[in-house]
């Protein structure tokens, strides 16, 4: 039986990885005289003369096993990859919901050509979620609406007549001109530097101070307190109803007497008739009680009722004009009165 090439075995031995060599030999050997002369005859005993085992499996397995390995680490690099970029994902995901809603804004610049579109024909830019930036200045010839807030970063000046249903102002406001036509309420304190005119009635229910003069064509008041001196540049005009009066003996028959003026000041007017007696010619009865007896000052009219004995009773209802002794009779005369309490 023949022995196995040297140089095939050596060949084999040295490079097991080279499949392609192996086949080529195998066919060359299988073609070959010498490996047909030593195929062992079916007789020969186990054992004499047996080929070396066939390497080819080995070196499948071997091949397998270097891709199965290679295979790990690129699925092993692969795995990481995915993992970091589903940590990525993650905080990202969790960054865009914890955001405010204005970081979704959209700004959208303005150019000049498309404000000359805009200036002749109706268009919607942009959405509710988009910021429109206008870089030059813009005149709007018709009507604005704003249906949400208007915010304002820099000054507003308004040319023409401003109408507001409702005004809340925090800071301080420096205005040329207001007109209201409706209530103006003011809680806190109020500092006018110019003229005030209030064409309707002014009412204050809390108190007053004037630190300069005070005009007024007329002042209606259920009570004037002075802390310091009356100055009065022109006549003073005595106003309110006319009291009462009743008629004393001392006008004798016949007799009358009127009045005239209110409770502060007025003038009574006496006729005597026949046989005018020592008495009261008249009791004025005030049209309002004085809280406390009044200071009454009469004043007779006329050298007739200069020539009469008179004096005066006085309380806090009413007053009597009355003589000492007999008037002349069929005799007209007066007397002024002013009453201060």
């Amino acid at each position: 039986m023949a022995d196995t090439d040297p140089a095939l075995s050596n060949q084999t031995t040295d490079d097991p990885n080279s499949l392609e060599t192996l086949e080529s030999q195998e066919n060359t050997l299988e073609d070959s005289p010498s490996s047909q002369t030593a195929a062992a005859p079916e007789n020969t005993p186990a054992g004499e003369g047996t080929p070396p085992p066939p390497q080819r499996d080995n070196l499948l397995k071997q091949l397998l096993k270097g891709f199965r390995e290679r295979l790990n680490i690129y699925l092993l690099l692969l795995g990481l990859v995915m993992l970091i970029a589903g940590v990525v994902i993650l905080i990202a995901y969790l960054q865009t919901r914890q955001a405010p809603a204005t970081a979704h804004l959209q700004t959208q610049g303005l150019s000049q050509s498309t404000l000359d579109q805009l200036a002749n024909s109706d268009a919607t830019v942009g959405s509710s979620q988009s910021v429109l930036n206008v870089e030059s200045s813009a005149v709007f010839a018709g009507q604005v609406l704003i249906r949400q807030n208007l915010e304002v970063a820099g000054n507003l000046q308004i040319g023409g007549t401003v109408a507001l249903s409702d005004i809340s102002v925090a800071g301080t406001s420096q205005l040329g001109q207001v007109t209201v036509s409706k209530n103006l309420a003011v809680t806190g304190d109020t500092a006018i530097q110019g003229a005030v005119t209030i064409s309707k009635s002014l009412q204050v229910n809390g108190g007053g101070t004037f630190s300069g003069a005070l005009s007024a064509p007329q002042i209606t008041t259920s009570n004037l307190q002075l802390s310091g001196n009356l100055v009065l540049t022109h006549h003073i005009t005595i106003g309110g109803s006319t009291p009462s009066r009743s008629s004393g003996p001392a006008l004798g028959g016949g007799g009358s007497v009127s009045v005239g003026g209110a409770d502060t000041a007025g003038s009574v007017s006496v006729n005597t008739g026949s046989s005018p007696a020592a008495g009261c010619f008249v009791t004025v009865n005030f049209t309002t009680a004085y809280n406390s007896t009044p200071h009454v000052l009469v004043t007779p009219i006329g050298s007739a009722a200069a020539s009469v004995n008179y004096y005066v009773n006085r309380s806090t209802t009413n007053f009597s004009i009355c003589a000492a002794t007999a008037a002349p009779a069929n005799s007209s005369f007066g007397f002024d009165y002013f009453i201060v309490d």
